[in-house]
């Protein structure tokens, strides 16, 4: 006889055990809804039918690979992000509630109906530069990232979510050239080399390069916020993404960069996880 949805679901939560029960009811639902092909909400709604058993198959062996320590993000294929589906791979990092905060801020820097030119150095899966071209449909976007898997998936990510945004390409601001932009943003690796959290969930994963930046974590950031002024109109903002106790290292940077004001934004959790800066004087010269 073939298991009920109710009966894999339980399965699941057993499987997937956790200090908190909640978090392995949310994985077995997600992972079963993939392996059924069907919403978490049917689920719900029909927890007493019986599952095909082909379905129950790949639940299963879904349920082992995240017991081995898979993400669910790269076994489903998708994650959330501003409220919108990505698709995901171990090409790129899993988009995190984190940078929300960094879509948050750079919207503030724009006004809605504005014809901003943006830069998203290390693009990833597009999230950001996706979710900012739906925000602000009159503005120029532009993606870079070193890694062509990475882009690969962000024009998938573009191209489902019907925006047109230019993907380059290359380290940091090399693919640009000489060009300017009214908003820079970044969700660069910030990880110090050697930090135990590499070894640990899901970061085990991920991509190594897209994670981790010189001994203290601040190496790409430094690099991204020396060479800012010359890519910035004056009056552009910089805002990048940064690790929890990093925000300080980081006002210092763009202030000695020529920033002013210099701004924190804060998480969900009251974290500062973006810092930001607007370029008050001309562009240097190169």
């Amino acid at each position: 006889m073939n298991p009920s949805v109710g009966a894999l679901l339980d399965e699941g939560v057993r499987a997937l055990a956790r200090p908190h029960v909640e978090d392995a009811r949310r994985e077995a639902q997600v992972l079963l809804g993939h392996a059924l092909g069907v919403s978490r909400a049917w689920l719900v709604a029909h927890r007493d039918d019986a599952a095909a058993p082909e379905g129950a198959s790949r639940f299963r062996r879904l349920l082992q690979d995240r017991s081995d320590g898979q993400p669910v993000a790269y076994l489903t294929g998708e994650r959330e992000f501003h409220g919108l589906a990505f698709r995901v791979s171990p090409a790129v990092l899993i988009p995190r509630a984190d940078t929300e905060t960094l879509v948050g801020a750079a919207l503030e820097a724009l006004p809605a109906g504005g014809r901003a030119s943006i830069l998203d150095l290390g693009t990833g899966s597009g999230c950001v530069a996706v979710a900012l071209a739906r925000e602000r449909p009159g503005s120029a976007v532009t993606a870079v990232d070193a890694s062509k898997p990475a882009l690969d998936i962000a024009r998938e990510n573009a191209l489902a979510h019907g925006v047109e945004i230019e993907f380059l390409q290359g380290d940091w601001f090399a693919a640009v050239g000489s060009r300017a932009f009214h908003l820079i943003v970044s969700n660069p690796p910030y990880v110090a080399l050697g930090d135990p959290h590499l070894e640990r969930g899901d970061l085990r994963f991920e991509p190594p390069g897209a994670l981790a930046s010189g001994p203290d974590g601040l190496s790409a950031i430094r690099r991204i916020i020396a060479a800012a002024p010359l890519h910035l109109h004056p009056g552009g903002w910089l805002l990048l993404e940064h690790g929890h106790d990093q925000a300080d290292a980081c006002a210092h940077l763009l202030r000695e960069a020529g920033f002013d004001p210099v701004a924190a934004f804060p998480d969900l959790a009251g974290i500062r996880r973006v810092a930001g800066g607007r370029l008050v004087r001309n562009r240097p010269s190169r």
